[in-house]
């Protein structure tokens, strides 16, 4: 990308979906990539070329973000909500949730990008043109800081489809909305109350897993048994020792379990079949007006905390980049809103929850990294428990910034540091090479046996994928995803591009099970059929994989050695599991997934490749390893 060579130039941002204005200026995509024939500069190309550098740049913002002092004090030993705890860990800027909580973060990475490259431009007129004005607000503050002028041609979005309560909702103070939010989910989460929870106080398990009520198998629910894609039958092996083990859940509604008393009905068939091998409670079932009178005094006490800092202040720039109006909302949304609320709620649920145990040897959590983890963990040990494991359960992403943090951070001294598990179990090669590479402590990675990928040590038939010499069309296995958003564009995408495929199509579509999707919406897909089928089920007839930038299902191919296309979606970060992976394709536009689709035909299937992601070995000598390790 060639330098500016006019002293006086300007730069256009470009960061809508049309085609940008030609002028005489330098054009900047923001949220596209750049064609060979027209030479602009493409901020997500940028991002992918120094991804890196980025990363740990974002990274070490936002440790210093928190160690930045008030009155000689970090912001982290500031928010201590409890003895050696900081609420800091728990708020959206600390969770770094780029997925789907913080897409923020997303022109955070782009604004560092930008900031490297136009300082060496000798530009005199900086204009954005986007609906975004945070992102403005940013770019105007880069500008002042730089020398520059700045411009921002603004585009009218559509006004979000709010029923009128909702935009009354939306309209009030975020101390209000937050109130609402505890009365509503109270309400809503009642019939758990107490459900199980005689039974948890009188366990004398030892043994204790944290897990979310949802992907569960139907046979195993149907006949009121526990049996979860999550874990696997590692229950099963561990309760074969005669171990007995308690299970802490957080019920997240979904079609198989829509409501809280359709969940304390299922929570009390687990109890009553387990025979007292096993014993099932729901966080909620510890709601009590203790509990919530308390989450009242802790969210007082944390706004009032913060009430007294300017934030602003602690935003200082990195570099060239100035990044309090982005940040704003979440700032305001994890001190003052209902993410707040949310926070200390779990806080007081999960000290409430693991006071109630007799000592445990040792706990089992999904680590995701999620704000109420890091509540688990303080309150476990606050409770005098023993060991606990982070099960890392599907893949790590390079992108997905939730399981990384600046190495400085695990090496904090002092109070209130990051609670961290004893051990992050991982399950395989490419997820151990990520979490060390990123600095993280070695002697507390262990490696177990990949739960939710079991299936792939079975010899995966995929010669029906083979070359053969009677034709037939190319069938496609489509991925959905767990987002509504990136299932759209996965399906849109496809059906521009069948009318230009010069072969027949056949067309199976799997979607998220908590992410539906009409095959009406998109007719113009000829031979088109959906199954819940699982995917190991549905591989061996299938072709080649297309796949959205987030879902994990793409790896299951992969390791099959069947094809696999994913989208690179240039508004988000490549949160695909195949990023930097020999053989994964990814494409942006129709023209592209027609060039790949033609590639793939009659290509055999590829060597299986799961040692390169996952340790497998269903009889889990590693997992029963790890979980029988003296404290």
């Amino acid at each position: 990308m060639a330098e500016i060579e006019n002293s006086s130039c300007s730069v256009l941002v470009w960061d809508l979906k049309d085609s940008p204005s030609s002028g005489d200026w330098t054009t900047v995509l923001w949220r596209s990539f750049a064609s060979q024939s027209i030479p602009f500069v493409s901020i997500p190309s940028l991002v992918e070329v120094n991804a890196d550098i980025l990363k740990k740049k974002y990274l070490e913002w936002v440790f210093y973000l928190g160690e930045t002092r008030h009155n000689g004090v970090s912001l982290v030993d500031h928010l201590e909500l409890r003895p050696g705890f900081s609420y800091w860990w728990m708020t959206l800027i600390a969770e770094k949730c780029n997925l789907a909580k913080s897409p923020q973060i997303d022109h955070a990475i782009r604004l560092m990008a930008f900031g490297d490259w136009i300082a060496d431009q000798r530009c005199r007129l900086l204009t954005l043109a986007s609906s975004d004005g945070d992102l403005a607000d940013s770019m105007r503050a880069m500008s002042e800081k730089l020398g520059f002028a700045f411009e921002w041609r603004p585009k009218t979005v559509e006004a979000t489809d709010y029923s009128p309560l909702k935009r009354v909702y939306h309209r009030l103070p975020n101390i209000f909305q937050s109130l609402i939010w505890l009365v509503r989910y109270v309400f809503e989460r009642f019939q758990l109350k107490g459900v199980g929870s005689a039974d948890w106080l009188r366990s004398n398990g030892q043994t204790t897993f944290v897990s979310y009520l949802d992907n569960l198998l139907p046979s195993a629910l149907s006949e009121g048994r526990f049996e979860s894609r999550y874990w696997a039958h590692l229950p099963a092996v561990v309760e074969g020792g005669g171990t007995k083990t308690n299970w802490l859940h957080l019920y997240v509604p979904d079609k198989t379990i829509p409501t809280a008393a359709a969940a304390a009905e299922v929570i009390r068939k687990f109890n009553g079949s387990s025979k007292g091998r096993q014993v099932h409670v729901t966080l909620d079932s510890f709601l009590s007006g203790r509990v919530i009178f308390r989450t009242i005094c802790d969210f007082g006490r944390l706004s009032w905390k913060t009430f007294r800092l300017q934030p602003a202040e602690f935003f200082e720039a990195t570099d060239k980049v100035i990044f309090w109006p982005l940040f704003r909302k979440e700032w305001l949304e994890s001190f003052f809103g209902p993410t707040a609320m949310q926070n200390v709620l779990f806080l007081n649920l999960f000290e409430e929850a693991m006071s109630a145990l007799n000592c445990q040897a040792v706990g089992a959590y999904l680590q995701e990294n999620q704000g109420w983890e890091f509540a688990l963990i303080h309150s476990w040990r606050a409770a005098g428990h023993k060991r606990i494991v982070g099960a890392q359960h599907s893949t790590v992403r390079f992108w997905d910034l939730r399981y990384f943090f600046a190495p400085k951070t695990y090496h904090r001294t002092g109070g209130n540091t990051l609670p961290m598990p004893d051990h992050v179990a991982v399950n395989g090669a490419a997820a151990k090479d990520l979490f060390l590479g990123a600095g993280y402590p070695v002697v507390q990675v262990a490696d177990v046996e990949a739960l939710r990928y079991l299936h792939l040590e079975e010899n995966i038939d995929v010669a029906e994928s083979a070359l053969t010499s009677t034709p037939r069309p190319l069938r496609i296995l489509v991925v959905g995803d767990y987002l509504r958003q990136n299932s759209m564009i996965l399906m849109q995408l496809l059906e521009k591009s069948a009318k230009y495929l010069l072969s027949d199509i056949e067309v199976t579509v799997k979607p998220h099970p908590n992410c539906p999707i009409n095959l009406l919406d998109y007719s113009d897909i000829p031979n088109m059929t959906m199954s819940m089928d699982p995917i190991s089920k549905l591989l061996p007839g299938s072709d080649v994989v297309f796949a959205g930038n987030t879902t994990s299902a793409a790896v299951d191919a992969y390791c099959a050695g069947v094809s696999v296309i994913s989208i690179l979606d240039p508004s988000t970060l490549n949160l695909s599991p195949l990023r930097g992976r020999d053989g994964a394709l990814f494409v942006t536009t129709p023209n592209e997934l027609v060039d790949a689709l033609l590639s793939v035909m009659g290509r055999p299937p590829s060597a299986v490749r799961v040692q390169e992601f996952f340790n497998l070995d269903s009889k889990l000598p590693r997992w029963m390893k790890l979980l029988q390790e003296p404290a």
